[in-house]
């Protein structure tokens, strides 16, 4: 196993770089030919690379997000630079990283919604990476010894971040609401169906509460939070009437419906995006008013974390501020 992944300590850089000249030797001088092989060269590696990742590795992480779009971009400039006098130009990195990602969707490798979210960071990384490629316009052996790098990093950072435990992470959302904790709560426990979105990301396939039941009364009762996917199963663990109720998350859906040709199922689906508990947390202002507070812990196993968080916290956010709004019309207007 190690051999395998570790594949380049057994072999010999020398025979390596040898080997990629004469692959380079034989690539076409014209500029239209060069630029179609260079990017089919380019997305064959990249493909594989996403696929042995995605289901080998079972990995989406620095490997998948960041090393591959810079690999995109520096193997396709490189090779349609190569040995050429021609202005340095970003468009085989660019041609490359778009036919990947049809090529991901036609294969339903991926849906619409993740290679949207992830195309600010991919085409910058692509961008770097092809930028790189420039830089070492003259530098036949640095660009070669860079790509070699380059290809054996993402196997062998996929291998280790797959071993990364993800941190928790809370998101909170509060609105004010003209009614008492008292009859705030009785809309928090359980609330009737909501209307249809009309935010645009709900519309995109992410999932969206719809309404709320419950089962029970006190702690042990069961709570279903029922979302367009499916529902979340959340065993009350607080019951402070009418301060605080917390619950941890049992069992959830699939996060979205992704968009595409076919039917997705890509293991970011499950279990990449987890919930693992929440609270509503009732607050009687000095008005008689009351703030209600919405808090989600949950954990992403989706790198980089910072990127992957603005989206996840944004979305969570936006769930909140939906079921929010509706017990606050739920609470106003009895």
């Amino acid at each position: 196993m190690l051999q395998l992944l570790f594949w380049p300590s057994y072999l010999s850089i020398k025979q390596i770089t040898l080997d990629m000249i004469n692959l380079r030797s034989i690539l076409p001088e014209d500029s239209r030919a060069r630029l179609l092989v260079s990017v089919a060269i380019t997305v064959v590696m990249a493909g594989l690379f996403s696929i042995i990742t995605i289901y080998y590795f079972k990995t989406y992480g620095i490997a998948l997000f960041i090393l591959l779009p810079i690999l995109i971009g520096f193997c396709a400039t490189t090779l349609y630079h190569h040995k050429r006098n021609v202005p340095r130009s970003h468009s085989a990195a660019f041609l490359s990283f778009f036919v990947l990602c049809l090529l991901l969707l036609l294969f339903a490798i991926e849906g619409l919604i993740c290679i949207a979210m992830a195309l600010p960071i991919a085409l910058l990384l692509t961008w770097m990476g092809s930028g790189l490629a420039n830089l070492f316009y003259k530098r036949e052996n640095g660009s070669q010894v860079l790509l070699l790098i380059l290809i054996c990093s993402i196997p062998t950072t996929a291998f280790v971040e797959k071993e990364v435990l993800p941190e928790l992470n809370a998101v909170s959302t509060a609105i004010e609401i003209k009614a008492s904790p008292e009859v705030v709560w009785h809309n928090v426990i359980e609330f009737p169906e909501l209307a249809k979105p009309t935010e645009f990301i709900f519309q995109t396939g992410i999932a969206y509460p719809i309404n709320a039941v419950i089962k029970g009364k006190g702690v042990g009762a069961i709570r279903h939070c029922n979302f367009t996917t499916g529902s979340f199963i959340e065993p009350i663990t607080v019951w402070n009437q009418p301060r605080l109720l917390q619950f941890k998350v049992l069992a959830q859906p699939a996060p979205m419906k992704e968009i595409s040709f076919w039917d997705v199922d890509a293991p970011h689906l499950h279990d990449y995006f987890v919930s693992k508990k929440g609270q509503f947390k009732l607050t009687r202002l000095a008005n008689g008013h009351t703030r209600l507070e919405g808090t989600t812990w949950y954990y992403h196993n989706i790198k980089p974390a910072f990127y992957w968080r603005l989206w996840s916290n944004y979305i969570v956010h936006k769930i909140h501020e939906r079921v929010l709004s509706h017990i606050k019309a739920n609470s106003e207007n009895p």
